[in-house]
Parts: structure tokens; sequence; C-alpha cells
């Protein structure tokens, strides 16, 4: 079998879709992964996966191509030139199965198949993004384009994955799913329980110190859109730098451009008033998981966080918001209201006043990490439901 997995992004799809793509590979499967061009270090990444493994005895690793993506842009034009792009590399060739995750991929990338007649077409939710915040009437617009879109392009979908249930009552609500749509679950992508292990703590305050000597490090890693709930941890790093000074609230992720991004002066603003500190981005975020004591995601909502997945795997805390694809990972932790600055502020002051719950959240979470995230069993149940057979021999 021809399986050819759709990224939006050369480093995401890498990061996320890895363990998938190997064993897609270890069943015996041809696999091309097609992405946007512009990271050559992901991309041999993606080329590595199966090569010169005796695992992989069945042909070559996976296949990578190329093809034009404006992630962020409304230019319809733009958009047709992707999905005639694809419709004519699904043409040359002739896929057995489409795997295409994220807002563009899935919907102009199911179009093109269905167009192509590729025999099996899935689609996999990692998100809402910013059509569904609807908060003002050009977000309104662009909602009641998005819906109109995900209906023509899921329509043609075997099966549709989501990772929360939230996000897939939500798609039958708004009638972007038929009544005879095969809705999947996954728990996201999992995390690599093996690459992401759990690692010591850092010191901790010792007991009894006074509040503006207890070091504390919280690192929030995402994506530099409002979305991810930066404005409020900003708001609330400030708040409790009056009374915790040693406490330490690290940011670390790409910049983004266009709507719902935070522009990096406003990053900088917030460095330059004391409250955060921006680490950059990383093609490695393991470093500075294994650095800080707590992972936090104030986001507005979530597919399923990554982030916090792979921090519980190394035994770190984690703050988040209630919303969908958080409340879903998190048993043992620190759980707020989303959009408010001082709620998440309690909930870290919580840990600041209790440094001891770090340990016991941690081991909670590597515990659950272990028996729920494991990319491996996630990436089989998705062959599984995918129907995706074993090649022979």
């Amino acid at each position: 079998m021809k399986i050819l997995i759709l990224g939006n992004q050369a480093r995401s799809t890498s990061n996320f879709w890895t363990v998938l793509m190997r064993r897609m590979r270890a069943a015996g499967h041809e696999v091309l992964c097609a992405v946007p061009a512009g990271d050559d270090a992901a991309e041999a990444d993606i080329r590595a996966i199966g090569g010169e493994d005796p695992a992989f005895p069945q042909g070559p690793a996976v296949r990578l191509c190329h093809y034009p993506l404006d992630r962020k842009g409304l230019n319809p034009l733009r958009d047709m030139a992707t999905m005639h792009a694809l419709y004519r590399l699904f043409k040359q060739e002739k896929p057995d199965l489409l795997f295409a995750s994220t807002i563009k991929p899935v919907i102009y990338g199911c179009m093109a198949a269905r167009l192509a007649r590729v025999p099996h077409i899935y689609a996999t939710i990692t998100g809402l993004g910013y059509a569904f915040e609807a908060d003002n009437f050009f977000k309104k617009c662009v909602n009641r384009l998005s819906i109109g879109l995900y209906h023509c392009a899921l329509a043609g979908a075997e099966g549709v994955f989501f990772q929360n249930r939230d996000d897939a009552e939500l798609f039958r609500k708004v009638g972007i799913l038929r009544r005879s749509a095969r809705v999947l679950m996954a728990r996201g992508t999992g995390v690599d329980i093996r690459r992401f292990a759990e690692a010591p703590l850092p010191p901790l305050p010792a007991e009894g110190c006074a509040p503006e000597e207890r070091e504390i490090i919280f690192l929030l890693v995402g994506r530099l859109l409002e979305a991810k709930g930066l404005p409020e941890y900003a708001a609330a790093a400030k708040e409790l730098k009056t009374q915790y000074p040693a406490a330490r609230f690290q940011l670390l992720g790409p910049p983004e451009q266009g709507l719902g991004s935070v522009d990096l002066a406003q990053v900088r603003r917030w460095q330059d008033e004391g409250s955060i500190e921006y680490l950059g981005e990383t093609r490695d975020v393991r470093p500075y998981v294994e650095a800080c004591h707590a992972l936090v995601l104030p986001s507005w909502r979530e597919g399923t966080p990554t982030s916090i997945m792979e921090g519980m795997s190394m035994g770190r805390a984690a703050v988040v918001t209630d919303v969908p694809g958080c409340r879903e990972v998190v048993e043992d932790g620190c759980i707020c209201a989303a959009h408010d600055p001082r709620a998440l502020a309690a909930a870290m002051r919580r840990l600041l006043d209790e440094p001891g719950l770090l340990v016991r959240m941690g081991a909670a979470g590597r515990d659950l990490a272990c028996r729920e995230f494991d990319a491996e069993v996630v990436a089989e149940k998705i062959l599984v439901d995918m129907r995706v057979p074993r090649a022979a021999g």
C-alpha cells in the first residue's frame, strides 16, 4: 500500500508523526510525506525514517515531496493553487491512502484527493484554530467560510480523527459532519515516552524558606499565538513576581505571523518588564523541560496539547486551563479558568506555596503518559482504525 502523509510544516510533521510513519514502514508500506519547502533539517529527519534500518527490509526510507501552501493567509487564489498542486500530486503518485492533518492540508488535501479518486481518505483535526474563535464580525465570517469548506472536504473522508470529544461534538453541531461520518478518536499524536524520558527535578526551595526566595521555574512551550494564552501568562507572571521575585516564567516557541499571532515586539516588552523570559525557539525542547519545575499552557482551546504530554512524560507538573483538549490529559495537576490571568496566577501560586506538589504531580504525570500517551500505542491504534494491513511476509 502507498500511503501519503500530508502536513503543513516539515518540522511539525517530523515532530508529531515520525512514530506513525515508522510503524507504516515497519508494516511494509510505501510512505510519501508531502510538506511545504523551507526546512532542510526537518526534511532530512523525515527522509531518514526507515533508512539503513534492518527493521525496514521492504524498500527505501520515507520519500518526501513539496507542495505550495500559505499556512496563515486568506487569499483564495493561493489556496486554489494549493488544491490544484495537490490534485496533480495525487494523480501522479496514485496513493492508496491519504492521511492529512492540520487545517489547510485537511481541507484542500481531502478535496483534491476526492477529485483524484484516492481510494481511502483520512483526516485528523488537531485543533480548531483562529477560525472557530468567532469573537468579532471578521472572525465570524471566517468561521462560516471554514464550516463550509470543512463540510465539503470531509464529505469524502472515510474517517475523521478527533483529539477530544468536544471538537467532534462541535463539528456535528454546526453541520460539518454528516450523520454517517465515521468519527475516530486519538490521543493526539501521543508522545515518545522513551525520547521524553523521566528527568530529575531541579532543586526545590528549602522547606520553610521565605516566599521571595522560592525559585520555581515555570515554562510555557508554544507558538507565539494569543490563543496559547500568552497575554494571560504575562499578566499572571507580573502579578506573582511582586510576591515571589525569585520565581521564573519562561516562554519557548517560534514566532508566528498573521491572524491571531503575538508580535515579537510585544514579547520583548513583556521581557523588558521583567515578567517573562523569552527563550526563542528550538528543535529540541527536552533540555528546557528538564531545567524547569512545571509546564504551563493557559490555552483557549486545544486539540491535544503535545507540549503538556511531553512535559508529563518527563515528570513535570502541569498547569492548564479548563478547556477542550487540556482537561482531557491532566488528571493530577492545576486546572484553572481560561482568559483569566488571576485564576492562572492562583494555580501557579499553589505550586509556589507547596513545592512538594511538584514531586507528586510530576510522578503522576509520568505514570499517565506511560499508560495512555505512548506514541507507539497511539500510532498502532490509528493504523487499526484506518484498517491499514500489515504487508505479507
